[in-house]
This record gives C-alpha cells, structure tokens and sequence, in this order.
C-alpha cells in the first residue's frame, strides 16, 4: 500500500528549486544595467504573466486529467530551460522568449502543486492536515527565497549574469524531485480531456458557484497585489541608494519573515477569525503600497515588513478557503484560474507601473497603485465575507 504523504517531502525539492530565486531580487536592476527602462523591464514580466495566462486552465486541466505527475515534470523541465537562455543570450527579444517558456513552465506547475498535496493528504485520510502542510511548503518556499535573496546578491556583486547561472542548476532540482512523484488514484480523472470540459469547469467556478467564485476573485486580487510588491520594492531600495547586496539582504530579512508566519498562520487565522483575519490582511497589504509612496528611507523597511507579515498570513488560509469548496476532480484547474486571473492583473499592472515610475515618479506609482488594490479588494471583499458566512 502506497503512503501517498511521502510526496509531501518531494514536492519540498520542487518548492525550494522553485523558489531558491538567486536572481528576483536583482532582475530589475539586471534590466536596468542592460539599459532597458522600466517600462521595458514590466513588460518583460507581463509577458512571462501572459505565457500563464494562455497556459494556466489547460495546464490545470491537464493535471486533473493525465495527472499531477506529469505536468510537474514538464513544468520542471521548462523551468531549466527558460534559465538556461538568460545565463547565454542577451537582449529584449532573447529575454522575451526566455520569460514565455518560463511562464509556461510556471502555469503546468501552479495548481498541481497545491492538488497533488491536498489529494496525497487526502488519500492517506489526512486531509484536515492541508492548511498546516501547505503552510510548511510556503515556508520552505520562503526560506529558500530568504537564502536565496542574499546570496544572489552577493553574486550580483561579482556580476548580474552570474545568479541566472546558478539558478539554472537549481531549476534543475526539480527534475528528479518531480518524476519521483507517486500519483494518488484520487487525482486522476477517468475521462478525456476536451475545451468544453475546461470550459464547464471555469463556468462553474466563476458564474454557478457563486461562493467559489467571490473566493478566487477576492484571493487573486490580494496575490496580484503581493507578486506585484515582490517585483517593485527592488527598484524603490535602489532609489535610495541600497547596494545589489543589501538589496539581497532585505529579500532574505522579508521573505524570512513570510516563511516564520506561514508556519502558525492556521493558528493566527483560528484566532482571530475569518471576517478579522480578511479585513487585517486586506488593510495592511492595500495600505502597505500608499504609505511606501510617503516615504523615502530606510523606514520603507518597516513598511515591507509589515506587508510581508501579512502575507505570510494570506496565502495559505486564502488557498484553504478554496479548497474546501472545491472537489477533487477539478481542484488543479480551479486553482490555476486563481493563478490566471492573479497574472492576468499583473499583465496590466506590472506595465501600467512601469509607465507611471518613467513618467511622474516611483513614490506616485506606489500611491497609485495602492489606489487601485484598494479600489479592487473593496469591490470585492463583501460578497467574499458573505461566500465565507455560507461554508
């Protein structure tokens, strides 16, 4: 008899070669070395959104369908191969290229990840487990995006090109990890896959079921508004005259600080509440962009900090939510529409911020932008509370 929560331990491998992310603190500055503007730079990640975009309900639908396994594997492979470019080949096009197949690795990853977690759990009737599982996983995530941070830049203090050399070996991590994965037979569907099939489940997630609908649009908007942090606090540190190192340092301080709470935010959730834990992390993550817009100092580090914390406490209980009103058949295509409307944002987001950071001024962008997520979450954050109240 298979113990399915073994792969609990190998989906490990893949976060941490996932998140080990030697070159997110310094891509930025790495663009602005090759004397891209960061106009240029935000499309160049909004292209990588795109990529998940087109990618992400197929590849979630995949993994319902042939399989967590599967998908990770290619999505894993991808993932090296999209290093690999960056650490040879220079310029916007190569870099294009390089951030699309990276985007597409990411989509046949996200999703699968969570699903073949929860369903080995659930296999092995341990399903009760997931929040504090999964918030393991988002903490080795973070741990090693902490590690990650410093010691990226400490090679970007050498040369920028030297962390996506190293990044590609630790992509390829994941290979091995991923094809070592047991499939639990709860997890695979046992039809065949079709558009309308994709199709009917985006129709029932978004329009029928109005619970899980509020759900992923309310947790999206609130991920589009973390992912969109992790991409501009870089360029505000450089402002102010941090070095590449330093820069590293602050994304270890920060991402150390996600990965402490991740690990008893099941506890600060059921302490606080549903309806309290929202409106705090709503608040705090909305907030945390206009009050970065008023500063310009080292006191944007507390700032960040309190953002992180924050975050640390909303991604795992946001997934939880969702997972508990969504089947296991169609569980990794569920979650890839969350991970597809959060890129769809940033596709438009990441851009509009660089066209506002080139023409008015980093500190407006953030203010602005902190607009909108609020405008965003307030539309939203209602009808979300009231989908909880019915669980």
């Amino acid at each position: 008899m298979n113990n399915y929560s073994s792969n609990i331990y190998k989906l490990y491998l893949i976060k941490v070669a996932k998140w080990f992310m030697l070159t997110m603190p310094i891509l930025m500055l790495f663009y602005q070395d090759l004397g891209f503007s960061a106009e240029e730079s935000f499309q160049l990640k909004a292209f990588y959104s795109i990529a998940i975009v087109i990618f992400e309900i197929p590849s979630g639908y995949a993994a319902d369908v042939l399989g967590r396994r599967k998908t990770l594997i290619i999505g894993s492979i991808l993932g090296t191969v999209g290093f690999a470019i960056y650490s040879i080949f220079s310029g916007f096009y190569a870099f294009l290229v390089a951030e699309m197949i990276l985007g597409i690795g990411q989509s046949f990853i996200s999703g699968a990840d969570s699903a073949l977690l929860y369903d080995s759990l659930k296999a092995d009737g341990r399903q009760n487990e997931y929040v504090k599982f999964e918030g393991r996983n988002f903490s080795i995530g973070n741990f090693s995006e902490a590690l990650s941070g410093f010691l990226g830049g400490a090679l970007a203090e050498v040369s920028l090109r030297l962390p996506f050399i190293f990044q590609t070996g630790i992509a390829f991590i994941a290979v091995p990890a991923a094809f070592l994965l047991v499939e639990p037979t709860v997890s695979v569907a046992r039809h065949k896959a079709s558009m309308r099939d994709i199709l009917s489940v985006v129709h029932y997630a978004l329009v029928k079921n109005s619970s899980l609908r509020w759900n992923l649009i309310y947790s999206s908007i609130i991920g589009s508004a973390t992912l969109t942090m992790a991409w501009v606090y870089p360029l505000y540190l450089k402002e102010i005259n941090f070095s590449e190192i330093h820069i590293g340092s602050t994304s270890t301080m920060l991402n150390l600080i996600v990965g402490l709470t991740t690990l008893v935010a099941y506890k600060i959730e059921r302490r606080l509440r549903p309806k309290s834990t929202v409106w705090l992390t709503t608040l705090l993550i909305t907030g945390g962009f206009i009050v970065a817009g008023c500063f310009h100092s080292a006191w944007i580090l507390v700032v960040l900090a309190i953002f992180y914390f924050s975050r640390g406490i909303a991604t795992p209980v946001l997934k939880d939510y969702i997972n508990r009103i969504t089947s296991s058949d169609i569980r990794a295509t569920v979650l890839s529409i969350r991970s597809l409307i959060i890129r769809a944002f940033f596709s438009i987001i990441g851009p509009l911020f660089g066209y506002m950071t080139d023409r008015l001024s980093l500190h407006q962008a953030f203010m602005i932008l902190g607009g909108i997520f609020m405008v965003l979450t307030g539309s939203s954050i209602f009808l979300f509370l009231k989908s909880l109240e019915k669980e």
